[in-house]
């Protein structure tokens, strides 16, 4: 092993640790302690001077950086995540079991529709796991939140009716309600912006597979806020980056990266497009369908009134 490439190093790291994730940093380290000759002679071979062992350090993290597509071609269980940073590679026990699976029985197809549910029902708990850190999140960062609960609707438009109709999560920014109550008084008789409108479609991943489905399902119910965002705790691929660019430009939607590892380094990593004017058509349509929609608009509506802020009952 000391003379094998530093790719099939890496991956025999990788698989040796299964499922825990680590930075480029850290595997540069390790390799480098699990394999000293190698790394010794590999520096007095290098055409560059090390000023540093430091600095031979992030040459090795710049090479594993730049191998990424090399590694995943190596072995298909090896996972990457992007975002949010620094990027993590992990190996896979369970694309490691369905990769075995498929071999040993030498399938040819897999059933479509089975994988998609089984991936569905997953996907779906951990977006549901996601959602009260998100909301924490956001308190953080002075929003009042609601979750909406598509179970609560009352679905009258017949089977399909409400289909991405629902945003996860709503919330508002009481603009002016830390400002004195005089220039309270003056914000409301002059009809100025009393509260922001956000909404929020959250995502476990995005791939490049998924990346347009996510993107217009956010489109679809959350362009009537004033600012619309899609959140997610990873997203995988530089194109994927890029395609979420290309759309955030041409539609508006923002793009969030929630670190449910640690919510302070979460980030807005694609601005949202303000909306001057919320959607009021739209905003009436959930309402009239979905009860905790009705609740949430309440609240915003005692604020326009009376300019205080309430402790809501739904936040956290």
């Amino acid at each position: 092993m000391q003379n094998a490439s530093q790719v099939n190093k890496i991956v025999t790291f990788l698989k040796a640790h299964p499922d825990q994730r680590y930075t480029a940093r850290e595997i540069a380290e390790a390799l480098i302690a699990l394999y000293p000759e190698f790394y010794a002679q590999k520096r007095q071979n290098s055409s560059q001077e090390f000023a540093s062992d430091a600095a031979f350090v992030n040459q090795i993290v710049a090479e594993i950086g730049a191998c990424v597509t090399t590694i995943i071609k190596k072995h298909p269980a090896i996972e990457i995540q992007d975002q949010p940073r620094p990027r993590k590679y992990w190996f896979s026990s369970k694309k490691k079991d369905v990769v075995l699976e498929v071999l040993e029985e030498n399938i040819a197809e897999v059933d479509a529709s089975v994988e998609l549910e089984a991936k569905s029902k997953t996907e779906i708990h951990l977006e549901k796991e996601m959602y009260p850190l998100l909301q924490q999140y956001l308190k953080e960062i002075g929003l009042i939140s609601k979750r909406l609960d598509e179970k609560k609707s009352k679905n009258s438009k017949g089977r399909n009716g409400n289909e991405w109709l629902h945003p996860d999560i709503v919330a508002m920014q009481a603009i002016p309600h830390q400002w004195n109550h005089v220039v309270q008084t003056c914000v409301q008789a002059g009809r100025g912006d009393m509260v922001h409108l956000w909404s929020f479609e959250v995502k476990k991943k995005i791939t490049m597979s998924s990346v347009r489905e996510s993107f217009f399902q956010t489109v679809s119910n959350s362009s009537w806020a004033n600012y619309g965002y899609l959140v997610c705790a990873s997203i995988e691929g530089d194109d994927t980056q890029e395609e979420l660019r290309m759309l955030s430009a041409l539609h508006g939607i923002g793009v969030m990266i929630l670190n449910t590892e640690n919510l302070s380094e979460s980030n807005i990593l694609i601005p949202a497009k303000f909306r001057e004017k919320p959607d009021w058509r739209s905003i009436n349509r959930l309402v009239v369908e979905n009860k905790d929609m009705a609740d949430f608009i309440q609240y915003v509506a005692s604020y326009y009134k009376s300019g205080w802020l309430s402790k809501p009952q739904y936040n956290l």
